[in-house]
This record gives structure tokens, C-alpha cells and sequence, in this order.
């Protein structure tokens, strides 16, 4: 075997012992690569190394209706994901970034076949067309999963993955998401490489299959995903779509997390009107004309028509804005935001671009976008090598007597070091608000775990060109502060454990700084 040599473990295996672990997953691989000789081995092997250079998988899953799709297209701000029930949403179907629009059906024996994309009016217009389709080489087959390829940005830093409903009726389509998330669970005897590096979860109700799916998947096990974020989807249909949806949506959100996050089965609970952010995303300017002039009706007209969706599209209800138009909006932005979007321009906002930035706020879209970019964008390396080296474990594993075993030890050494995820975990009971610390110490804590972002100078609070002597003397003054607090008799454990992420977190910054 060639001599391998791994990198020294950083000074509390911090920040920086997680990207240096991402560095050290390629080099594994490529070693793996040379000392394994099964060709059914050595492919798998290939492709870790194919996944480390690739963007991040994420992928969104949930039951069936829970708004997937909808979520999909708001996050990408484009209509790419069919929102219809059609066999399409039967199928795990992948979104990468690519030059030029195509859809591409795929069957278990790797034959391909364009996909027809059909593009009508309203918030449902894409379909995708699975009838029919001339497979090369041509013979009978079924679809296996579907693979979009967009000219968007989005894409280009992430591979979304839009996964068949977890509470179908049909085990079979079920079962498609669990094999792709955790293909160990499914067969336990195949060596196959978990399809998602993270996962976004869709709640409508926490039940008992919410529950056990987030248990298979949640705890970063020996073949699952290692980020969970939870998302209260189609909030705005909470409270009958009232203009107080997400206020309720937030109450039940904060519900979820404080028993999911409690368990460790999500890092965050968030709630999005899926619907809205897409509507708010592509809002045009007849649509804020539409709005503009709803917004001009007398308060006592306005409401009187906004009692109900029916109510609101009658023809023959008098209003400047034409039955057909109304439909559309509603179809659009659903009631809620057709509520909430009058009420931004009553209240003074002037133009179409505005009001597409206020909509897609309320929508809770933003904040999403900036849980996903903490979670999982700013640690992507952090992920994708913990999928790899849950793969190389198993791969060397089931092929032992090789000279790879020797690289066994290291590869659990790596998955051992969990300060990442235990961030993650730490940054999930912050937003639920369960650690009895004082608001300006709860802001610190925050920070300094990576809530605002994992550079060093975002973690310590200071400006990026600040010196690093200053930084180093805030990180170590940050350092004995919570090493101090965890050492207080009455605190409590959850507390303590609190304090000894933050001095790790801390460590590991001051590990990056020069000298």
C-alpha cells in the first residue's frame, strides 16, 4: 500500500478540522481507489469521488400534497417542477444545473429518453409528458427517476432532488424515497452511496409517519444525510388563509421544533407559504396593476369581497378587476396573498418590484434561504464528505483483506469528529429559545456556532479586515468566557453542552488565523 499519511487533527477539531476533514475525504478516496480491485468496488469508489466534485444534493421530501414542487420552483424562482398530481411526482426526479432546458426519463438499466415538456397558463402550466417516450436503446421499460437539467445559478451550488410522497398509499413509491435517502435501511446487504447530502423536510401535521421517517433519516446514521431542516409547508392555508396565516404558521412551527429538535431529528423548523414565495418571485407588472386597483376599493368593499376565495371570484360580484384576472390571482398567490398583497399597497407600496420583494419576505422564503446557506451551503464540503466516508466505511468494509483496511481507522476518525453537526443541533435548540441564557449571551452563542455564517471574523463579531491579533484576542477572551460558564454549578447539562460547542467553535476559528 502507499503510504498515506493523514493531516493533524486541529486544536479542538473545530471549523477547521471539518474542511480540513472535507480535503482529507478526497484523499481516502483516491487511495481507496488504488488499493481496491473489485470492479463493483472500484465503481462505487468512482463515484465518491465523482460526488466531491459535484455541487450539493438536496433533497426536499414529505407526504404527498405537502407542497414539494411548489417549494422547489420558489426556491429556484423559476416554474421548472410540475406542481399537478401526475406519474411524475411518483418519481424521484433530479435538478441540476445545465445550459440549456431538457427533461430526461431514465430506467434501472441506465436506457434514457427525452422528455416532452408541456407549458400551459396559471401556477400549474409545466408537465411533463411520460407517455409515449422512445427509450434508447429502444425495449420495454419503466421509468426510475427523471433528471432536469436548468440554466439557473441556483442550480449551479445545488443539486435539488424532489422525492415521491413518504405517506403513499403505494409502498412501492414510498419506498423510492427511503432507497435514495437511506439505501442502506432499504437493503442492507447492497452497497449502494446515499442519493442526498442533506435533506429539507415538508410538515403539514406532525404525525407518527413524519416521526419515523425523520428518525430513519435525521440522526446522520451510517447511510443517511447528515443536515435535517424542517419546513411548515403551505403555511399561508393556516388560519383559513387569513392575513395573520404565518403569525399561526410560526406558533406551529416553534410546536415542531421544540419536539423535533429536542430529539435531534431537525437542525431548524421553519414556515414557508410555498405558494407565495413562488407568486412573489414572478410577480409581473399587470399583477401589481391588478392589486394596485383592488387596493383602491373603499376598506368596507374591499374586505367584503376578500370574506372568501368563492366569494371573490363571482362574476358577479362588481370589483375593477375582472373575474378572470381575480382567478388568476388566486390561483397565483392563493388567498392569503392576494390579502396580504392589497394590504402592502393600501399601505404604500408603489411598484411591482417592491411589492414582489415584500411578498416573497412575508412568505418566509428569505429566512429559509438563509437557514439553508448556514445549514448547508457554508458547509457543503462538511456534508458531502460525511456521504463519502459513510460509503468508503461500508465499501472497505464489505471488502476486507485489501491494503485499503488500513485506511479504516482514519475514516472513522473523520466521521467521529461531529463538532459540525453538533452545531447544527446546538443552532436548532437556539431558535427554539430553550436555553435560559440572557438575549445579548443567546446572540453570541449564535454567532460564534456559525448562525451567521463560518468565516472567523463572521463567528468572533469583527470586521474581515480586522487584524489577527485583535481577532485572536477576541476568540481567546470568547474562549475562556464560555469555557467559564460551563463550569458554573447550577447550570444545567443541555446549558453546559451549550458552552463547550461555543469553546470549540471558538478553538477552531482561532486554529484558522494566521500564525
Amino acid at each position: 500500500m502507499r503510504h498515506y499519511r493523514p493531516e493533524s487533527p486541529l486544536p479542538g477539531g473545530g471549523p477547521t478540522a471539518s474542511t480540513t476533514g472535507a480535503g482529507e475525504a478526497h484523499r481516502l478516496v483516491e487511495a481507496a481507489a488504488r488499493e481496491l480491485r473489485d470492479p463493483g468496488a472500484r465503481q462505487l469508489i468512482d463515484e465518491c469521488a465523482e460526488r466531491l466534485r459535484q455541487p450539493l444534493r438536496v433533497a426536499l421530501a414529505g407526504s404527498i400534497k405537502a407542497g414539494k414542487s411548489t417549494l422547489l420552483n420558489a426556491l429556484v424562482g423559476q416554474s421548472i417542477a410540475p406542481t399537478d398530481a401526475t406519474e411524475c411526482t411518483r418519481v424521484v426526479t433530479w435538478y441540476r444545473s445545465g445550459t440549456t432546458p431538457t427533461v430526461t426519463a431514465f430506467a434501472a438499466d441506465g436506457a434514457s429518453a427525452n422528455v416532452a415538456v408541456r407549458r400551459g397558463a396559471g401556477a400549474h402550466g409545466l408537465t411533463f409528458e411520460l407517455s409515449g417516450l422512445r427509450w434508447q436503446p429502444p425495449g420495454a421499460h419503466a421509468v426510475d427517476h427523471l433528471e432536469v437539467r436548468w440554466p439557473t445559478a441556483e442550480l449551479s451550488r445545488t443539486t435539488i432532488i424532489d422525492t415521491p410522497g413518504t405517506s403513499s398509499l403505494s409502498h412501492e413509491v414510498s419506498e423510492r424515497t427511503m432507497r435514495l435517502l437511506t439505501p442502506a435501511d432499504i437493503e442492507p446487504d447492497a452497497l449502494r452511496i446515499p442519493g442526498a447530502d442533506a435533506v429539507v423536510y415538508l410538515l403539514r401535521r406532525l404525525d407518527a409517519t413524519d416521526v419515523h421517517f425523520l428518525e430513519q433519516i435525521g440522526s446522520g446514521g451510517p447511510a443517511g444525510p447528515l443536515g435535517v431542516v424542517g419546513v411548515v409547508s403551505r403555511a399561508d392555508e393556516i388560519s383559513a388563509g387569513h392575513i395573520n396565516a404565518l403569525n399561526s404558521a410560526r406558533d406551529v412551527a416553534s410546536r415542531f421544533a421544540t419536539e423535533l429538535e429536542r430529539t435531534g431529528l431537525c437542525q431548524a423548523v421553519i414556515p414557508v407559504a410555498g405558494l407565495l414565495a413562488f407568486a412573489a418571485a414572478t410577480l409581473t407588472q399587470p399583477e401589481y396593476a391588478a392589486f394596485a386597483a383592488l387596493a383602491g376599493l373603499p376598506a368596507d368593499t374591499l374586505e367584503l369581497a376578500l370574506l372568501s376565495a368563492d366569494r371573490f371570484s363571482r362574476p358577479d360580484i362588481e370589483l375593477p378587476v375582472s373575474p378572470l384576472v381575480r382567478a388568476q390571482l388566486l390561483d397565483r398567490f392563493g388567498m392569503f396573498g392576494v390579502r396580504m398583497a392589497t394590504e402592502l399597497v393600501r399601505t404604500g407600496v408603489r411598484d411591482a418590484a417592491s411589492l414582489s420583494a415584500e411578498l416573497g419576505a412575508r412568505s418566509g422564503i428569505d429566512e429559509l434561504r438563509r437557514v439553508l446557506d448556514v445549514q448547508f451551503g457554508q458547509r457543503a464540503e462538511q456534508l458531502k464528505a460525511h456521504s463519502a466516508l459513510t460509503t468508503l466505511d461500508r465499501v472497505i468494509t464489505a471488502h476486507p483483506g485489501t491494503p485499503a483496511d488500513e485506511l479504516l481507522p482514519r475514516v472513522r476518525t473523520l466521521l467521529a469528529d461531529v463538532h459540525g453537526f453538533a452545531e447544527l443541533r446546538l443552532l436548532g435548540r437556539l431558535r427554539a429559545d430553550e436555553l435560559p441564557l440572557p438575549p445579548d449571551d443567546l446572540a453570541e452563542l449564535f454567532r460564534l456556532v456559525g448562525g451567521a455564517g463560518v468565516a472567523p471574523h463572521v463567528r468572533l463579531g469583527v470586521p474581515a479586515d480586522t487584524d489577527p491579533a485583535t481577532m485572536r484576542a477576541h476568540a481567546l477572551e470568547a474562549a475562556r468566557k464560555w469555557r467559564t460558564r460551563s463550569r458554573h454549578p447550577l447550570i444545567d447539562k443541555t446549558t453546559v453542552e451549550a458552552c463547550l460547542t461555543a469553546v470549540r467553535s471558538v478553538e477552531g476559528a482561532l486554529s484558522q488565523l494566521p500564525g
